[in-house]
């Protein structure tokens, strides 16, 4: 299968920073992508490509910290480094409480921006593989029935099959079928690897913290 090379989204109102971004990055093999806004990039989206952004700060439109925090609600959101003139440590320090790789200034060291490119990339990688493992363990849970789910349910809080099947007001040798049908499903072969795959399914659950006030003007769609 041909490895997907990743894309690095360089985002600054500044033509000649961009510029002077893609020949560093491209002369090493990455594929380069300008846009002068957040508005632009998000016109752009969704970015399926593995990748990185490397963000300005302020720029024309919503800010690179009004766009970062847009991104926090989208578990597809590509890792950030912020790149600016006009950092601060305010700045900096609600960057990386927001999940930035880092938060560097301008100028910038050559070896500084690529070690953070190479460790934006990495959790790139990580992402998706999180993610297509929670995809994974979502679309095993699907093929269970409604008894098995109830079953299910019951194993991972802990209790013994025949506490099971008087709530399910079956027999034991019912409930211990179920159970074998949950865990091959489930492609697990221990109860410990099933409360595992339970969290996963409860976190996928939970819904995502709506965007704090002073973001609610820029949203991804």
């Amino acid at each position: 299968m041909a490895t997907i090379s990743p894309v690095i989204h360089v985002i600054d109102d500044d033509a000649s920073m961009r510029d002077a971004l893609e020949r560093l990055l491209g002369a090493l093999g990455f594929e380069v992508r300008q846009y002068t806004s957040a508005g632009e990039f998000l016109l752009a989206w969704p970015i399926e490509l593995p990748g990185c952004l490397l963000l300005d700060v302020r720029m024309p439109g919503p800010s690179g910290l009004e766009l970062q925090q847009a991104l926090t609600q989208r578990a597809d959101a590509p890792p950030v480094v912020f790149l600016t003139g006009y950092g601060d440590i305010p700045m900096s320090v609600t960057a990386m409480r927001r999940g930035a790789v880092d938060f560097l200034t301008k100028p910038v060291e050559r070896e500084a921006l690529l070690a953070a490119v190479r460790t934006a990339l990495e959790r790139d990688a990580q992402r998706r593989e999180g993610n297509r493992k929670r995809q994974e363990i979502r679309q095993s849970f699907s093929t269970l029935t409604v008894r098995e789910r109830a079953v299910f349910e019951q194993v991972v809080a802990g209790r013994l099959n025949k506490q099971i099947a008087t709530s399910l007001s079956t027999c034991e040798r019912t409930i211990k079928a179920h159970r074998a049908h949950v865990m091959e499903k489930m492609h697990v072969h221990s109860v410990a690897e099933l409360v595992h795959l339970a969290v996963q399914l409860e976190l996928d659950a939970v819904p995502r913290v709506g965007p704090s006030p002073d973001s609610s003007m820029l949203t991804v769609a």
